[in-house]
């Protein structure tokens, strides 16, 4: 079966740290890996160098969000003929994917609700508002333009569609994960170093950015007997950090923690806690459940259905901080039935099944 030439950009990508730069990689692996072929188009990084199929264009960091590297809508030179345009993310890379797609098919994942972003731009809350607004309009604009938009949960979807009227056909795909390299696993050294085995462990990994709302899981740990670990890094990590002093939560931050590493990371942990109320499906609720641990996840959004309540994980409301509290201390004291769970799940979690669909998605549209 000859698989389609995919022209895929995206406005973020390794070694970038989040969901959408892991998904990207991952698919285009598995894609390369069945004999198709994925050009990667992104924003350069300093700290990369292409590999065989990824063409950077030359980009700049974002002032107000320096994690977030904007370049211009170009078409970088090397990329040849495709059958097919597969966007990521609509900004500057997804304007020049656009733009590639004039006589072939445009694919759209959604990955992040863009009017999240507005709570980077300063100005105080009529500037966020105002931003969001814009942001809201745009990102309707742009997904207009697609014959496919692909979302990883149907949550998300459904949250579309509801205030869409019209517009292209949708399908659902997880992202998936890798369950050959999310197991259970011992620590690094780095992570083992930092474990104390007297008291259970809780923890977070991923970008420590403001809208995921981790200051609520200080501020739930702060009365209990627990340490928190959180790994990664961001815009909000000073800050997280100020908080757990001025609440005596034990709290260590390990910074950011190669890609090896995590599966260990999250075996070390008893519950993986994750308060974000914006996710559009949780990569790392995901890896967490493959490796075995419990998620405590905000009943919003997706995380309402990548957490299973009372399987592998339990819910509480959004921002409700004596919530977060007391489902801790239930996830802590029926741990071992949740890991269980999280056990019999692991499988339903796999990028194989996320790949395949792709491929039939990708074919009925040529």
């Amino acid at each position: 079966m000859n698989l389609p030439t995919v022209g895929v950009f995206t406005d973020t990508y390794l070694p970038t740290v989040n969901g959408v730069s892991y998904t990207v990689a991952l698919w285009r692996d598995r894609y390369v890996s069945r004999g198709g072929q994925q050009w990667v188009v992104y924003p350069d990084h300093p700290e990369r160098r292409a590999q065989s199929g990824e063409l950077p264009v030359r980009s700049v960091p974002l002032p107000i969000y320096p994690d977030f590297r904007v370049a211009p809508p170009v078409l970088p030179a090397g990329l040849g003929a495709v059958d097919l345009v597969h966007v990521h993310s609509p900004f500057g890379m997804g304007l020049a994917g656009r733009r590639l797609a004039t006589d072939v098919p445009l694919v759209v994942s959604y990955h992040t609700p863009t009017p999240a972003y507005a709570a980077y731009a300063p100005g105080g809350p009529w500037v966020e508002r105002s931003v969001a607004t814009v942001a809201a309009r745009y990102e309707r604009w742009f997904l207009d333009q697609a014959d496919l938009i692909l979302f990883p949960s149907t949550v998300t979807r459904e949250a579309y569609t509801d205030e869409s009227e019209g517009g292209p056909p949708t399908a659902v795909i997880s992202n998936g994960v890798d369950v050959e390299q999310f197991v259970e696993t011992s620590p690094s050294p780095r992570v083992a170093a930092a474990i104390d085995d007297e008291q259970p462990t809780i923890g977070y990994t991923g970008r420590l950015g403001y809208e995921k709302q981790l200051d609520e899981l200080l501020l739930a740990a702060a009365p209990l007997d627990v340490q928190v670990l959180v790994a990664g890094d961001g815009p909000a990590r000073a800050d997280l950090e100020g908080i757990a002093r001025q609440r005596g939560v034990d709290a260590t931050f390990l910074g950011f923690l190669p890609r090896e590493e995590l599966p260990g990371f999250y075996s070390a942990l008893d519950l993986f806690v994750f308060p974000s109320p914006i996710e559009t499906q949780g990569i790392v609720a995901m890896e967490a459940i493959a490796c075995g641990t419990p998620v405590i996840a905000a009943d919003a959004a997706a995380l309402s259905e990548t957490v299973t309540d009372g399987v592998d994980g339990l819910h509480y409301p959004p921002r409700d901080i004596d919530a977060l509290q007391s489902a801790i201390e239930r996830g802590l004291h029926s741990h071992e039935a949740l890991a269980a769970g999280c056990r019999r799940h692991r499988d339903t979690l796999g990028v194989s099944a996320s790949v395949d669909a792709l491929i039939r998605h990708y074919q009925a549209l040529l």
